[in-house]
């Protein structure tokens, strides 16, 4: 668990230890209506979006994707296909950012690590049963200590929603934590599945468990559940990160994934990040897109004629 010198949960006796994810989450304000939620989000869609929508934010958003497979017929060739272009982009479009990162499965980090020339482009992969969570500990944790000794710099964890929604907080936190310390230096961003969790209550307590956890990011979804990320999702979890930071002075990163399909989708989460967090929050570092075609979409709007580069 993250522990800050001024966190009351880092002292506790064992009656304290047994209840420490209650006494954490009543240090926010989880009790939050779906309909009000909703309501802000619209209205900062509504008032904000606007002023967004311009060539420069499309850039940013190009340099902050995270170019991603993971598909169930990704092989070496197809992998090594992606890595290449990649590689290319620097001196086909020399005055745009490349991707923020390759995200793939952890049996192509080697790949990846081998042969991806950009150094300031980083490899993540999914880790721990992707996309289900379903497995021993001991697994996810090989798995993950795999993928970074073959080159893996982030790793991208599911939430074991199936605890967190039976109560079991402690088991859900220790995994989290089990993983971070594999992790160590790595950056590790905890995947909350909000389409399973539903409620801004569930997005709220999820994203402060994941946080105190050792969470470095807390990502919408997988994408692969019918309902990916909302923008309601993810005004529940920047304000939780808002929250976090204003108390701690630790920031945490976002990354919104799982249905984004469109250039404006995109600049939906930016708004968003940007009105709640602000501009602290819009760099490659903090703010993060999952998506494949969304690439070619915005490279497309940026050049003024379609692409299909990626």
């Amino acid at each position: 668990m993250r522990i800050v010198k001024d966190d009351p949960i880092a002292d506790y006796d064992k009656p304290a230890f047994e209840d420490k994810y209650i006494s954490t989450f009543n240090k926010y304000n989880t009790e939050l209506d779906d309909q009000d939620i909703a309501k802000k989000t619209e209205n900062i869609i509504k008032n904000c979006l606007a002023e967004n929508d311009n060539l420069e934010v499309k850039k940013f958003l190009l340099n902050s994707v995270e170019l991603t497979s993971l598909n169930t017929t990704d092989n070496e060739d197809s992998i090594l296909k992606m890595v290449e272009k990649v590689n290319d982009f620097d001196s086909d479009y020399p005055e745009l950012g490349n991707v923020a990162t390759i995200c793939v499965y952890p049996n192509f980090a080697s790949i990846c690590h081998d042969t991806l020339e950009n150094e300031d482009v980083k490899i993540a992969c999914v880790s721990g049963s992707f996309p289900s969570s379903q497995t021993f500990s001991e697994i996810k944790i090989a798995e993950t200590a795999l993928a970074i000794e073959d080159g893996a710099e982030e790793i991208d964890m599911v939430l074991p929603v199936g605890k967190f929604l039976a109560g079991d907080y402690e088991g859900a936190a220790d995994e989290i934590e089990e993983m971070k310390a594999t992790c160590k230096d790595k950056k590790l961003k905890v995947i909350l599945e909000t389409g399973a969790l539903k409620t801004a209550e569930n997005i709220k307590k999820a994203s402060i468990l994941a946080i105190y956890a050792g969470a470095d990011y807390i990502k919408t979804s997988t994408g692969k559940i019918s309902v990916g990320a909302t923008p309601e999702a993810a005004y529940v979890m920047c304000q939780t990160i808002k929250e976090y930071n204003d108390k701690h002075n630790t920031k945490i990163g976002f990354k919104a994934a799982g249905g984004l399909k469109t250039v404006k989708d995109a600049i939906i989460y930016y708004t968003i990040v940007k009105e709640i967090l602000g501009k602290e929050w819009l760099n490659n570092e903090l703010f993060r897109i999952g998506t494949s075609s969304l690439a070619n979409l915005l490279l497309s709007e940026i050049t003024g004629e379609e692409k299909k580069y990626f």
